[in-house]
């Protein structure tokens, strides 16, 4: 319970469950379905593993500066809040506002389609049933969630777990093995021209979205038992985890299949495991992807309630948004309101174009976000954690952050266009929000 009587978010996150949310949000499908854009754009062993690597060490970057915002404020709402904090609440309300209407619920439905989508197969299912597997998923693990952030994160972490020990074993089997495949990797033989760098600029932006959701932990921030220290941790912790498990995994795709399968391929993993395994080898690579998903799911669904519960509390979104159940201390409403939208954006499968469309201005707020830190230092907002690097690191971040959203408007500024007319429209509704709010004070 809170000072004034109204029951509370409970602390029931643990450094492990921190961690096993930032490593099972990061690795969802992409590393197993297309790493071909990277190895299409970078033509070389070398190539592909420098890129892995520096997407990985740019997201390092990012999370570094997460962590030490982290650490300055510890309540609900993560990205929000830092916005909000180092620029106003107009800032805070457009990344709460995409998130609600097209990123987080957007995501959410379109890995609900994947989970659904790859059970296709193993049990044929026909467009409408697929869409209702999607429609149930995202309620059980709503459910889940409704019930306890001790349940969520505990199924999270066992997702995680068991997708990482998954992982280990793909590697182990890879390299045993491998050696007897007529297309397996040969030193030498991947030898290619300089790669433009455009071309691995464009690789780059790839690799980032691959290692996309390090920052959500931070949103349950409130939740977490000391998260001063052990949201740094966790996002540090969490994003060496996934970049040593994407390297590994390349290595693999690599050394079973010619170079030239991995970039055409659209699915490398299956094609790997078939090569592997047999024909055999694409199904179990099937419920690997289901499984990783699916955890990758349960933590998004988890995290996003928090942002819109942080805004309530701020009067800029539902009142009812902003309650907690008297019973099992979750932001219940805020959990029933997401997985209602998300499973709209299934049935009406809208969710690909506001998510396609807007995913990219995230990154527009991840650069804004770091250069707050630079604000919030000069006010001397206290914090138990301070970055590595600084400034250097997150000056670094900040371009990487912006090169991906210049190489997004260079390639489509018409859907670009769109996209931020989207998160901009909020700003009306921002005003309308706030005005309600002061009046509600006023009285």
């Amino acid at each position: 319970m809170t000072e004034t009587g109204v029951p509370g978010l409970r602390r029931e996150i643990r450094l492990p469950h921190a961690v096993a949310m930032v490593v099972g949000i990061i690795i969802g499908a992409s590393i197993f379905v297309q790493p071909s854009e990277i190895t299409a754009r970078v033509p070389s062993v070398t190539g592909v593993f420098l890129a892995w690597l520096i997407s990985g060490v740019l997201t390092l970057f990012g999370a570094l500066a997460c962590a030490e915002l982290a650490s300055m404020f510890t309540g609900s709402g993560g990205v929000y809040v830092y916005l909000k904090e180092a620029f106003g609440p107009a800032a805070g309300f457009l990344w709460g506002w995409a998130m609600l209407w097209s990123m987080h619920s957007g995501i959410i439905a379109a890995l609900a389609m994947i989970v659904a989508r790859y059970l296709t197969y193993l049990v044929p299912l026909s467009d409408w049933e697929v869409r209702a597997v999607a429609i149930s998923t995202i309620l059980l693990l709503s459910t889940v969630n409704y019930f306890g952030v001790r349940h969520g994160s505990r199924l999270q972490a066992a997702f995680t777990w068991g997708k990482l020990a998954a992982i280990v074993l793909l590697v182990v089997l890879g390299l045993a093995l491998g050696s007897s495949l007529p297309g397996h990797f040969v030193a030498g033989e991947a030898v290619r021209n300089p790669v433009p760098l455009r071309d691995f600029c464009l690789a780059l932006v790839a690799g980032l979205f691959a290692f996309g959701g390090w920052h959500m932990v931070t949103y349950s921030a409130e939740e977490s038992l000391d998260p001063g220290r052990n949201i740094p941790k966790a996002l540090v912790i969490g994003t060496l985890l996934v970049t040593a498990c994407y390297m590994a995994l390349n290595a693999v795709y690599m050394y079973i299949l010619p170079l030239s399968a991995v970039a055409s391929s659209t699915r490398v993993a299956a094609d790997a495991a078939n090569a592997l395994l047999g024909f055999g080898g694409g199904a179990i690579m099937a419920i690997l992807v289901i499984f990783s998903t699916f955890g990758s799911l349960s933590g998004i669904i988890l995290a996003g309630p928090r942002v819109y519960y942080a805004m309530a509390r701020d009067g800029l979104l539902f009142r009812w948004a902003g309650k907690v159940h008297p019973r099992f201390r979750t932001p219940h409403n805020a959990i029933l309101m997401q997985a209602g939208w998300a499973s709209a954006l299934v049935c009406t499968g809208t969710y690909r174009a506001l998510f396609t469309r807007v995913v990219y201005t995230e990154w527009i707020f991840f650069a804004m976000m770091t250069a707050g830190l630079f604000i919030l230092r000069r006010r001397g907002v206290p914090r138990s954690y301070r970055m590595w690097g600084y400034p250097f690191t997150p000056i670094v971040f900040i371009l990487s952050s912006c090169m991906i959203v210049i190489n997004q408007v260079v390639s489509d500024p018409v859907e670009s266009a769109t996209g931020l007319a989207l998160v901009f429209a909020g700003l009306p509704v921002y005003y309308l929000w706030a005005l309600k709010s002061r009046r509600v004070r006023a009285r």
